[in-house]
């Protein structure tokens, strides 16, 4: 008997939606069936971003320090990537680049699918508020004077490990509070960076000191990113195919709650076990190393 050759089963929302109304005992009839399936499953995606790290969610984030003046450099940055707007009636046009005339960071302008205007893709942080970008082929000049698009900025939930980058050497950086900041004497001493502070805003960002002694350090860095939204039927979920059976449970859990209260207790359990199965999974594979710490050690 010949196997099917085929690895590229998975579902859509729809297929999704479906199976978890059948596990409630229940078939999905109509429109407001699946608007209140999506609304679940975004409120289920939400559920996972508290209960710990998830591994394909974390993506890598290179930025580069900005030092205005032997005084004055950029400590806080926001966590992510920017995508500045231009009107399409400026002069800048599409696959021109632009250079900033603080940072004098370059980048290339590119369409925007399904709009009129266009998109400049830069690393985070990098062109900043009321400085001057001017245009390579058109000559145009132009001031950025309001707060960028930072869609993909909110999305971020966390940071984790954080390295600046010198001469291709990378040396690992602290991890400080709100308040060990706060108390930080001189907040503007310049130095190659030994600490950074996440403010874990609606916008979050990341603040670093000493501040930057140059333009020409990086801080590299591990951020956690939210899963993608359950918008369309046709959609498949930001998810490796291992957390299917833990996806598909815990949409019919939450939707006993609405429409099969009978179902709770099993339904819930049932997802519990599955994401258990799939959150042992998605670990690393390394060794284990317990290192105490100083408060945890005796003096007597």
């Amino acid at each position: 008997m010949a196997t099917s050759g085929s690895v590229d089963f998975n579902l859509n929302m729809a297929d999704i939606t479906e199976e978890a109304f059948e596990r409630c005992g229940l078939e999905l009839r109509t429109g407001y069936d699946g608007a209140t399936a999506r609304r679940s499953l975004n409120l289920l995606f939400a559920e996972w971003a508290n209960r710990g790290l998830n591994l394909w969610t974390i993506d890598e984030i290179n930025q580069t320090v900005a030092q205005l003046s032997s005084t004055s450099s950029i400590t806080t940055y926001p966590v992510g990537t920017i995508t500045l707007s231009v009107a399409s009636s400026t002069s800048f046009s599409v696959g021109e680049t632009i250079t900033g005339g603080t940072s004098a960071v370059t980048a290339e302008i590119i369409t925007k699918p399904g709009s009129t205007s266009m998109t400049i893709t830069v690393p985070s942080g990098t062109f900043t508020s009321g400085e001057t970008i001017t245009g390579s082929s058109s000559a145009a000049t132009t001031t950025v004077s309001a707060v960028p698009d930072l869609t993909d900025v909110q999305a971020t939930v966390d940071v984790l490990e954080v390295v600046v980058r010198r001469d291709g050497s990378d040396i690992g950086i602290t991890r400080i509070n709100r308040s060990d900041y706060l108390n930080t004497p001189d907040k503007t001493t310049q130095g190659r960076a030994s600490q950074f502070y996440v403010d874990r805003l609606i916008i979050p960002t990341i603040t670093i000191w000493p501040t930057p002694e140059n333009s020409t350090d990086q801080i590299i860095y591990y951020r956690v990113k939210r899963m993608q939204d359950a918008d369309a039927g046709v959609n498949t979920a930001d998810i490796p195919f291992r957390f299917l059976p833990c996806l598909t449970a815990g949409l019919a859990y939450y939707l006993s709650v609405k429409k099969a209260p009978d179902r709770i207790g099993i339904l819930k359990n049932i997802y519990e076990e599955e994401f258990q199965r799939a959150a042992s999974e998605d670990g690393e594979r390394t060794a284990l190393r317990l290192v105490p710490t100083y408060s945890s050690l005796s003096l007597t």
